[in-house]
């Protein structure tokens, strides 16, 4: 059995335990890039599996204490109109790949950053330029992520005109004091003022990113939060426990020993109460607990589609500074600089900085970790798929899940975890890795 030491620990505060994909990322590459990424965007796509296309607007009014993606916040207008126009010659150049060729898109993801930082008019022009290459007028989804405080009327009714079916509002919190000290731009009232409009608007979907554990919260102040999540009934809420990689603010203050943060972050068994308390609450006013972050409100019309499909093994091209895409069995990293990243989209190449082709075993291991997430895994899908019983490869690692409370039901029907496994579900998921990925670094 793989040791698991920090499943049962109260982990500790610096570092990174959210599981993305598999293998680690420390693993990829840069010499996978022409031996692997470049043949398998040269070679034809597989017309059975999705493709999907992820662009990444790096521009956020303010960077947040506990942000770790790659944003910025001194852009001028001229540099983001430069940024756009890189964004449509990248996808132009992958729109010439056999891999991507003539291929529909099945799922759009605005992330950031923050997309609605955007203007009208930019989003317009990008949208325009980016769909008469590859229209994805019939994809089954467009996720829009927006920060409250950059959205007018005018916008959302722009976002909306642009094929938007899931809005997803990063409110984080509710709580005024605490946006301020975790370094969120938006406030309250904008909030309220922009969830009302986008209802108003119709929007198929409406998401609330709601964050556990930041700086400053209380049992008092996270119960508020909750309710006022609750009086606005969003479609579906996506709850994630606070945790601070490296190159966060708050890090590097806890790693300095500069006491900026002091007494104010909680530990992460409270991060786990407060996110079992907010699925309890959800599920008395009728949510479905969909995976270890999200909640919704009717499963049978409400979906994430981007989640499902990546977790399922589906294609994506990743736009932007620092983006990550999928390709034909490999997974690929935009560089991520902006100088040198758009110098090698100016040039006429791919900005590709590392990639990684798993084997087969790999793949597996990946499906199954990232799919745990939702709470539950069907043994028939492995087994049809990949041609491996999974109750049988893993039989250590679920005994141990069960030995530590952690696993619900293990059968050829379906294996679930119980609700304390899911909430602590990515420091689980490492005894599912091979020995050798087990004590390296995962970034």
């Amino acid at each position: 059995m793989n040791p698991e030491p920090i499943a049962l620990a109260d982990q500790t505060d610096v570092g990174s335990y959210f599981v993305a994909t598999y293998p680690p990322f420390s693993v990829w590459s840069e010499d996978a890039v022409d031996r692997d990424a470049k043949t398998a965007l040269a070679a034809p796509g597989d017309p059975a599996v999705p493709l999907g296309l992820y662009l990444h607007i790096p521009f956020c009014r303010k960077r947040c204490h506990f942000c770790y993606f790659r944003v910025y916040t001194d852009k001028n207008a001229n540099e983001i109109a430069d940024y756009l126009d890189v964004l449509v010659r990248e996808w132009e150049l992958y729109s010439q790949r056999a891999a991507i060729a003539g291929r529909p898109l099945r799922f759009v993801y605005f992330g950031g950053g923050t997309p609605s930082f955007l203007s009208s008019l930019q989003l317009e022009g990008l949208v325009q330029r980016l769909s008469a290459i590859t229209s994805w007028k019939d994809a089954e989804e467009v996720t829009f992520e927006c920060e409250p405080g950059t959205l007018s009327e005018t916008k959302l009714a722009t976002i909306r005109r642009l094929g938007v079916t899931r809005l997803s509002l990063g409110v984080e919190h509710f709580d005024d004091q605490i946006l301020e000290l975790n370094g969120r731009a938006h406030r309250s009232p904008e909030i309220g003022r922009s969830y009302a409009s986008a209802r108003a608007l119709g929007f198929p979907q409406i998401n609330i990113d709601l964050i556990a554990g930041m700086l400053g919260d209380s049992d008092e102040k996270w119960r508020a939060c909750v309710e006022k999540t609750l009086e606005l009934s969003p479609d579906s809420v996506t709850i994630y426990q606070m945790e601070l990689p490296f190159n966060t603010t708050i890090s590097g203050d806890l790693l300095k020993g500069a006491g900026r943060f002091n007494g104010m972050l909680s530990p992460w068994a409270t991060r786990r109460r407060w996110v079992a308390e907010a699925f309890d609450a959800l599920e008395r006013a009728g949510y479905h607990i969909g995976s270890a972050y999200t909640a919704v409100k009717d499963p049978s019309r409400i979906q994430f589609v981007y989640r499902d499909r990546l977790w399922q093994g589906a294609d994506l091209v990743g736009l932007g500074v620092a983006s990550f895409g999928h390709i034909n069995g490999v997974h690929m990293q935009n560089l991520d600089q902006w100088e040198t990243y758009s110098a090698a989209v100016r040039q006429g190449g791919l900005p590709l900085s590392r990639a990684y082709r798993p084997s087969h075993e790999e793949r597996m291991i990946r499906e199954l970790v990232l799919q745990l997430k939702t709470g539950s895994i069907r043994p028939d899908y492995f087994r049809a798929k990949y041609q491996v019983n999974v109750l049988d490869r893993f039989r250590e690692q679920w005994a141990s899940l069960e030995a530590d409370g952690f696993l619900r039901k293990a059968d050829p029907d379906r294996v679930a975890l119980s609700r304390p496994g899911l909430l602590r579900v990515d420091s689980l998921l490492r005894r599912f890795f091979l020995p050798h990925h087990t004590a390296i670094r995962y970034t």
